[in-house]
């Protein structure tokens, strides 16, 4: 499989596939396919695809350590950005389109909602991921420094999950998917780490 993954292609293919929900969600939008209240629908499938593209990011350690499974290092920053890509486009939508730049709904939102809270602080997090994500920030930084920077990427998962659990508005079950899913990850990093440290 190595092959394939250190292919030339390999890399634009996945961000090919990484921008079908965004081509599926412009077709939706430019045909009216989003349903009555087609500003939630797009505040919940461009927040559903940024922690599906960060819990895939974080599978890349556990998976490329399987035999002939390394060359999928190549993929988890780019993956990583691509959750990014989607939180952005996420929190454009609701202050672009939903509040329309309103400061003084913003500002009560984010002080008195908490699962806004909890979804600007999963953000946050992943701002400097993103901005450090790059070769020359590993040199800068040093490979510790990086890579103890890098593990707040499951705190941002983690308010993730509690963002979507917090709105109640819809089924309980995506959110317990994710942090069923989430903390699958979590225990095999503890593991892992543990077994390291008694052999």
């Amino acid at each position: 499989m190595n092959r394939i993954w250190n292919a030339r292609w390999a890399k634009a293919v996945v961000i090919g596939l990484c921008l079908i929900p965004l081509a599926e969600l412009a077709w939706r939008w430019n045909n009216n396919q989003l349903g009555i209240n087609r500003l939630e629908t797009v505040a919940r499938f461009t927040g559903n695809w940024t922690m599906r593209f960060l819990l895939l990011s974080l599978c890349i350690t556990p998976l490329r350590r399987l035999p002939g499974q390394s060359g999928l290092i190549r993929f988890r920053k780019t993956l990583g950005l691509c959750a990014f890509f989607y939180g952005c486009l996420h929190v454009l939508h609701y202050y672009g389109l939903d509040v329309q730049w309103n400061t003084e709904i913003i500002l009560e939102d984010l002080t008195t909602r908490r699962f806004f809270i909890a979804g600007m602080i999963g953000f946050a997090l992943m701002v400097p991921l993103a901005a450090t994500s790059t070769a020359a920030s590993i040199r800068w930084l040093g490979g510790k420094r990086w890579q103890l920077l890098h593990r707040i990427v499951y705190l941002s998962a983690m308010a993730g999950v509690v963002h979507f659990f917090w709105q109640g508005k819809a089924a309980l079950w995506t959110p317990i998917y994710y942090g069923l899913f989430l903390g699958v990850l979590l225990g095999y990093r503890m593991i892992y780490w543990i077994k390291n440290k008694t052999t």
